[in-house]
C-alpha cells in the first residue's frame, strides 16, 4: 500500500487504472515474457533497472474525408497530460481475449475497447476485422522524472465515421484534422506557440511514417501500407 499512499494525489481513476490492469511485458522479439501492473511498467526506476517493455497500441482514425482524429490527453492523466497525440494509445491487458497473437487480434480486441473507453466510440462503428495492423514501433520516451513509457507499440489504421464522446477521465479534447493542418499544429509544437505539445510516440509516426502512409489512405491504398 506504501506506492498508494505515496501517490495520494493521483486522480481516483487513474490511481485504479495503475494499480489494477495488468500490462503484457514482451521482449524486444514481441514474445510475451510475463506481466505486471500498468503503475510499475510505467515507472522509470522500474523500466531502467528491470529493462519493462509492456506491449502497445496507437490507433489512427481517420472518417470518410479522410481526417485524422487526435485527442488532448485529460490533465489527470498520469503519463504525458495535457499533449495532443493519434486517435488512441493504450495497451493491450493480460487477459485471453487480447493476448490473442494470430493476426494481432488481441491488440485489435484492445483497441476497441480503448475507444470505447476513451472516446466513447461504440465497438459496431470500429470493427475488429476494419483495423490495418502497420506494423510495430519499439521506443522509450520518459515524461518527467518518475515516469515514461518503453513500449513495442503496434500501429493500427482504420477509416471509419464514427460517434464520438469522449470520457474527460481519459479526454481533454478532440479535433479531425488533414495534412496541412496537422502540419501547423506541429509547427506550433515546435515553435511553443499556445503551449503545444506532442506526445513522443506521435511524432515519431508523424516523423517517418504517416504522410507517406496518409497518401495512400487517401488513394485507397490502405491494404498495402504493412511494413
Amino acid at each position: 500500500m506504501g506506492d498508494v499512499v505515496a501517490d495520494a494525489n493521483m486522480d481516483t481513476v487513474q490511481r485504479r487504472l495503475m494499480f489494477e490492469d495488468e500490462c503484457i511485458l514482451v521482449d524486444e522479439n514481441d514474445k510475451v515474457v510475463g506481466h505486471e501492473s500498468k503503475y510499475n511498467c510505467h515507472l522509470m526506476e522500474k523500466i531502467e533497472s528491470e529493462n519493462l517493455l509492456h506491449r502497445a497500441f496507437s490507433v489512427f482514425l481517420f472518417n470518410s474525408k479522410y481526417e485524422l482524429l487526435l485527442q488532448q490527453r485529460s490533465a489527470t492523466k498520469v503519463t504525458f497530460p495535457l499533449v495532443w497525440t493519434n486517435t488512441c494509445c493504450s495497451h493491450p491487458l493480460f487477459r485471453e481475449s487480447e493476448l490473442i497473437e494470430e493476426n494481432a487480434l488481441g491488440v485489435r480486441n484492445a483497441a476497441q475497447r480503448k475507444l470505447l473507453d476513451e472516446l466513447g466510440i461504440p465497438a459496431e462503428d470500429v470493427p475488429v476485422d476494419q483495423f490495418t495492423p502497420l506494423g510495430r514501433m519499439l521506443y522509450k520516451a520518459p515524461s518527467d522524472g518518475k515516469w515514461g513509457e518503453h513500449e513495442l507499440d503496434y500501429l493500427l489504421f482504420i477509416i471509419r465515421d464514427v460517434n464520438v464522446n469522449p470520457n474527460p477521465d481519459e479526454v481533454a479534447d478532440i479535433k479531425y484534422v488533414n495534412q496541412e493542418q496537422l502540419k501547423e499544429l506541429l509547427w506550433k509544437a515546435d515553435a511553443g506557440e499556445e503551449g503545444l505539445k506532442l506526445s513522443p510516440w506521435f511524432r515519431l509516426v508523424v516523423d517517418n511514417f504517416l504522410y507517406k502512409w496518409w497518401d495512400h489512405v487517401e488513394r485507397g491504398l490502405s491494404k498495402k501500407l504493412l511494413i
